[in-house]
């Protein structure tokens, strides 16, 4: 099987948008305006921060903003040479810094970097932890929500998915992308065998999660 024909590889997976709960974009937005646009998306890996964060840009340009994207990781924990003297030269009230992975930084590098984000217009970030500020929404999954992508990404009911993604969400302790991950590598590993083929998917997800001796 091609990598692009797998039903959770990367691209389709990431067509997959953030679900509000409970509030719609309208009442989001009106909360980061009440904070003036200064706020922390929080929540633990795999919880859609990073999503939520790109689907905010287009309602941001909407209201006059021009977005300032960064990004760090554990393997990129640090910005190149340069960028912060740069975004200190150009930043300006029309600016919004939406900014992925502010844990990373030390507490000093953090205390500088929000001295820059003082001359922009907003200034919203993702964070594994709260505290460092105010909390504009906190990212939260369940096993129902990973049936319902699963359902998506196959075209199928979400009842067929639930068992198997109960098992998954607790197998990863709440990751959603670690899931889909090893769904991946399921499908992949399992459209090799024509006999595994036609099992109906969730029986094969379901039989492979439950006679693996890593699900807890």
């Amino acid at each position: 099987m091609r990598a692009r024909d797998n039903p959770f590889s990367t691209d389709r997976v990431l067509r997959v948008r953030y679900r509000l709960r409970g509030e719609s974009w309208d009442s989001l937005l009106s909360r980061l305006a009440a904070l003036k646009y200064r706020g922390a998306i929080v929540g633990p890996e795999g919880a859609g921060k990073t999503t939520l964060l790109e689907d905010l840009e287009p309602h941001l340009v909407a209201k006059g903003f021009e977005v300032v994207s960064l990004r760090l990781t554990r393997e990129l924990p640090r910005f190149e040479d340069g960028v912060l003297c740069e975004l200190r030269r150009r930043l300006a009230p029309r600016h919004i810094i939406l900014f992925d992975g502010a844990e990373q930084f030390s507490a000093l590098s953090w205390w500088r970097f929000k001295r820059i984000a003082r001359q922009a217009g907003g200034f919203i970030i993702t964070s594994h932890r709260s505290g460092l500020m105010p909390t504009l929404l906190e990212c939260r999954t369940d096993a129902r929500l990973l049936a319902s992508i699963v359902s998506e990404l196959l075209n199928e009911p979400v009842e067929r998915h639930e068992r198997t993604a109960d098992e998954l969400f607790r197998k990863h302790h709440g990751n959603l992308r670690d899931a889909l991950r090893e769904l991946y590598d399921d499908w992949a590993e399992r459209a090799t065998d024509p006999a595994e083929c036609q099992l109906p998917v969730a029986d094969r997800f379901h039989d492979r999660t439950t006679a693996c001796p890593r699900v807890g």
